[in-house]
């Protein structure tokens, strides 16, 4: 398989630009407010000691124009881990150039030189262009699972 060479692993220096881009996703999902990651959580989570989330990002004329950043599932079912990708951006101006699907593409590197059997993420309903786009590459909606999740005062309520 053909590698991109605007893809790579994220570095330490890369972190001010994946932040941005993921408030820059927070504001195309319609959640400005609800984003709060600092600098520091990212490069702690993705160069810390014990790093728990990993990046590809894609660059072109040294700017980073996109990013994946993607942490370790694991299938009980099928006994491997696999992908999750939490954020997939590519910068507005740079879509249409193939950046988002040699970042997917990288990720399927990843599962399948790792042996991963699932590369798994999530996409807002009303979001038509990327449902298109993921569908075209043959990822398939997964309609019989509804997503949960506990925050706040729910999370707060039921741990304490």
């Amino acid at each position: 398989m053909q590698i991109d060479e605007r893809i790579r692993r994220a570095r330490p220096d890369d972190v001010a630009a994946i932040v941005e881009l993921v408030y820059a996703l927070a504001e195309y999902e319609r959640e400005p407010d609800a984003c709060r990651l600092t600098a520091e959580q990212l490069r702690t989570a993705l160069f810390g000691p014990a790093p728990a989330v990993f990046c590809h990002v894609a660059e072109l004329d040294g700017e980073i124009a996109g990013c994946a950043l993607w942490f370790l599932n694991f299938s009980t079912w099928r006994g491997v881990h696999g992908i999750y990708l939490e954020d997939l951006f590519v910068r507005p101006e740079q879509r249409g150039s193939g950046l988002g699907k040699s970042l997917l593409t990288a990720l399927a590197q990843e599962c399948v030189e790792h042996g991963y059997e699932r590369l798994e993420w999530s996409v807002l309903d009303w979001n038509t262009p990327a449902i298109e786009f993921y569908e075209a590459l043959g990822a398939r909606p997964q309609t019989e699972w509804t997503t949960f999740r506990l925050t706040d005062a729910a999370l707060t309520a039921l741990g304490s």
